[in-house]
């Protein structure tokens, strides 16, 4: 490591400064102008969003290493107050190297706390006042048995839910009316409020007729025939397994060579050829002893550009119940800025005066791409969360990137001052089985960087809502976001 002198360093970072601002500024002023008359207490957030944007095209590792020996901030924790962040440096190594006239003033104390108190504001808004034992909020995914079982919803309300997820891909508008009912109910009795979010399908690509010519296992070097029509025959193929896609308009859009996972990717192919009515699979992942291809599954396509409308007319007429009912909308699939504006603009035809808040769930490659200018047109109307949903996440742009992924998510929100809600498979094993797996209790623990954490439906749910708050309560004292606390050590 070279170290630089004060000098050198203030230079560098005078540099970075003015590239920053000069950067971040026509974003800034596209981005604010859509901000509507009520929300604009959010325009720090976005030019807070587009200076870390500007910032992070920057390599800062060598600055960051000789920062550290002069006991400055290495810029690691810059997110939710990136210019008080830099001006406070820049200000310290003028006075160490003699240049104060070339600094900017010291950011007071405010300015570094601000940010954080936007994010709280934001959070708030979004999924609900903080709990009294921790800082994340839990989600619980409603089973079907919540619409009539209300001693149930009333045991995980007291066990620590603080929001209730309903997904509109399953059960009926009864079924969610009892529900919410029961979450009612069980809040009056519990004296807190519990949020409601309600997921809408989304352009989700799934299996529907499967037709197997000889077992059930699908294995490695077999044939899959995905098609919109199951009597379509493939001569060339004649045990082909043929899977009815549910999403016509999809298979145009895949080309020779494209991946194409199932199952949350259980099995994987790639395609082989194209012909008038589908497209032929070969199989390359499966498990030794082959894995079921059932209905119902997901399908992705992590190397095609899928682009499917992203609110159905079943996704419409859903919406007329969440708005009534709901406290959060969440958006599946969501990729582009157009796909934001036409979820608030079916929002405004519904509920006009006060929009519902809105979590963007991040599920493709295309979505992470997008991920900026999605929360920018997003939080210009109403408050927003970010769903990092990484079971489709995982899938489209591969396992081994999503840990990284996952960082970089949690990064730009918290640059943005929005809530993050780390989902999917988070003490699966325990919820569905009753004991956990190692690593998914350090999973756990590490979403205590979230502002709320999703469990999914189990047998064992109760216990693992149990299990999580312990946890959460626990990391509260050693984690806050990226910032290590240091509490007293009571191991040694």
């Amino acid at each position: 490591m070279i170290q630089q002198s004060p000098e050198q360093l203030l230079h560098a970072l005078l540099y970075l400064h003015e590239d920053m601002l000069s950067a971040a500024l026509p974003t800034i002023e596209r981005w604010t102008q859509a901000v509507s008359d009520d929300r604009q207490h959010i325009r720090y957030s976005l030019e807070n969003l587009a200076h870390y944007v500007a910032l992070r095209r920057h390599d800062l590792r060598e600055i960051q290493d000789s920062l550290q020996p002069l006991g400055l901030s290495s810029l690691g924790r810059i997110e939710s107050r990136v210019l008080p962040n830099l001006d406070a440096v820049i200000n310290t190594l003028g006075h160490l190297s003699g240049y104060d006239n070339l600094t900017p003033e010291q950011p007071s104390l405010e300015d570094f706390s601000h940010g954080r108190q936007l994010l709280d504001r934001e959070t708030d808004a979004v999924l609900g006042a903080l709990p009294d034992n921790r800082r994340v909020r839990i989600m619980v995914t409603m089973p079907s048995h919540a619409a009539k079982d209300a001693h149930f919803v009333r045991q995980l309300v007291e066990h620590g839910m603080d929001i209730a997820r309903i997904n509109c891909a399953h059960d009926s508008p009864d079924d969610w009316a009892d529900m919410i009912k029961n979450i009612r109910v069980a809040e009056s009795l519990a004296g807190r409020k519990v949020k409601i979010a309600m997921d809408l399908v989304g352009p989700k690509v799934r299996t529907a007729d499967i037709v197997q010519p000889d077992g059930n296992r699908v294995h490695i070097g077999d044939v899959i025939f995905l098609t919109c029509d199951t009597q379509s025959v493939v001569d060339d193929y004649p045990d082909a397994i043929q899977v009815r896609c549910t999403t016509p308009d999809v298979i145009p859009q895949i080309h020779c060579g494209d991946k194409v996972w199932f199952d949350d990717g259980k099995i994987g192919t790639v395609v082989e050829a194209k012909i008038a009515n589908g497209l032929v699979l070969r199989v390359t992942h499966a498990s030794k002893n082959g894995d079921k291809l059932k209905a119902e599954k997901g399908i992705n396509f992590p190397d095609s550009q899928v682009m499917l409308e992203t609110l159905s007319d079943k996704d419409k007429a859903d919406l007329d119940f969440v708005v009534k009912h709901a406290d959060i909308v969440n958006y599946s699939f969501v990729q582009t800025v157009d796909d934001v504006k036409l979820l608030q603009s079916e929002i405004a035809k519904r509920q006009p005066e006060h929009p519902i808040a809105l979590v963007l769930k991040i599920e493709t490659a295309l979505a992470v791409r997008n991920l900026p200018e999605l929360i920018a047109a997003a939080m210009s109307q109403q408050p927003v969360g970010v769903m990092i949903a990484r079971g489709d996440l995982a899938v489209e742009i591969g396992y081994e990137r999503l840990a990284e992924m996952q960082e970089e998510i949690l990064w730009m929100c918290e640059a943005a001052h929005v809530p993050v809600i780390w989902a999917t498979q988070v003490l699966e094993n325990l919820a569905k089985k009753g004991r956990p797996s190692r690593s998914e209790v350090t999973d756990a623990a590490m979403s205590e960087r979230a502002e709320a954490v999703m469990l999914n439906k189990g047998d064992y749910i109760l216990r693992a809502v149990d299990i999580l708050d312990g946890i959460l309560a626990r990391m509260h004292s050693h984690q806050s976001k990226k910032d290590s606390r240091l509490r007293a050590l009571q191991s040694w």
